[in-house]
This record gives C-alpha cells, structure tokens and sequence, in this order.
C-alpha cells in the first residue's frame, strides 16, 4: 500500500500507525508522550496530522491512527498549525517550567492565547508515560492521582515507595525532565527514597540498585548480576575464543 505524507510517496503496510511510516521516511512530526518501546499512549496530541481520504479532510493522533487505506497525509497544514498551537499552549500552562515544551512553543509558532489559565504546576504534561514505564518494566510503585488541575503523578500518599526498586525506568522515559532522580558515587535518589548502588566488579560502572537487582534476580530466577552488560560479553567472548581455540 502507498500513502503520501507532504507529496512524497510511502510504502506501508496495512494497520501501521502513520507516525511510523513518516519517520521510516524521514518526516518529522512532533511527539511528547511516544515511546518506541511503549507504544499506544496518545495522550498529548502532538503528533496530531489531516488526513484526506475520498476528498474528506479530517485531524488525527498519528501515533494511534492505523493507516487502513490509500490516503494523503500534510504534517504541517493550516488546520494542523491552528491546532498544534493551541495544544502548545495547553501544554505550557500545564508546565510552565518545562523548558522542553517552551522550545516547542518556540519551534511551531504557538500563538500566545490569554484566555488559558497557567496551572501551579512544573514540568509534568501527565503524558503517562513514566506511570506506563513503571508498570511493564518494573513494579508499579507510581499512578496517576486525583482529578481535574490538581491531577499528578505520584507514590501512594506522597510516602516513599514500599515496592519501588529504584530502576529510574520512569525518569528515563519522562519527555519533559519531570521525575527527579539524583545520583551520587554510591546511591540514587528517586520518589523520596534513597537506594544504594551496585557496582560491576569488573570495571566498576554502575549496574543498579540492590532492589532492582534482587527483583530481576527473582523473576528471572538467576543471581543477581555481578557483572555490566559490556563486561559479561567480554567474558563470554573471551570464553568462546579459548573454548575454539583450544579445539
């Protein structure tokens, strides 16, 4: 199936989501709450591109927006612009300390609009990402609390975490830089709990935090790691190479 994305032919398959096939192209479009490895957010709706099919023009998320038909696709259309813009703008008033979202605002043209109230909040967009991150990836130690403004992202009653691990998977995929996490030679702090670092014996970098070790150890029912990644295939290669080379 080809569909065209501002003139320019793309081969798809049937069911792709249309932010997909534009950065398989070299299109750019905007995202905050996307992830490669966390798929199906569509929360802040950036990405948000027209799409015309049998002569109808209409907005969608193009993160979430399986391509089901031949179409033609504008990244960057007047309707697009207008409306990019004013989700911008929402998104400044929700974190009027982001910078990551000023420079979008910058970026797009986000027309000022004086009737959007700023919120008394930071950087959180609320994009879910981190909440996401948390539950696949490791514990689910953080969600989403209360309604309306006063909506955040937190651990339960703002208490450290009892099941946190540490992982620091949820600052690692938080778009705007809203998660604290803080680092010294031999412990991180994250969510109010402080947790002490492990080290590979071989080069000394960073593994984890004891609890992040010991709940991989328990679910993959193997020892906790001693080595680094780069450090264990150093040793299964060199392994390998007596292991041949004695044959």
């Amino acid at each position: 199936m080809t569909i065209t994305i501002n003139g320019i032919p793309c081969v798809c398959k049937k069911g792709e989501f249309l932010l997909q096939v534009a950065r398989r192209n070299g299109i750019e479009i905007p995202t905050l709450c996307h992830h490669d490895a966390i798929a199906g957010q569509g929360c802040c709706r950036l990405c948000i591109v027209e799409v015309v099919e049998r002569g109808r023009g209409k907005i969608v998320v193009s993160c979430v927006y399986p391509v089901e038909h031949e179409c033609e696709v504008f990244t960057d259309s007047e309707k697009v612009r207008r409306q990019r813009g004013m989700i911008l703008r929402l998104l400044e008033k929700r974190a009027p300390e982001s910078p990551e979202i000023k420079a979008l605002c910058e970026k797009y043209h986000a027309p000022e609009i004086d009737r959007f109230v700023k919120v008394d909040g930071g950087k959180c967009v609320l994009c879910g990402l981190c909440v996401k991150a948390c539950a696949e990836l490791s514990v689910g130690a953080i969600s989403t609390v209360n309604r309306g403004v006063t909506k955040e992202i937190a651990t339960p009653y703002h208490e450290p975490s009892s099941v946190c691990v540490g992982c620091g998977s949820c600052a690692s995929v938080c778009p705007t830089g809203a998660i604290e996490i803080t680092e010294t030679a031999d412990t991180r702090t994250i969510w109010g709990k402080t947790f002490q670092l492990v080290h590979c014996e071989r080069c000394g970098k960073v593994i984890g935090t004891r609890e992040e070790l010991a709940y991989a150890s328990k679910k993959s029912g193997h020892e906790p790691d001693a080595l680094c990644a780069d450090c264990r295939r150093e040793v299964m290669a060199d392994v390998m190479a007596r292991t041949y080379g004695a044959e």
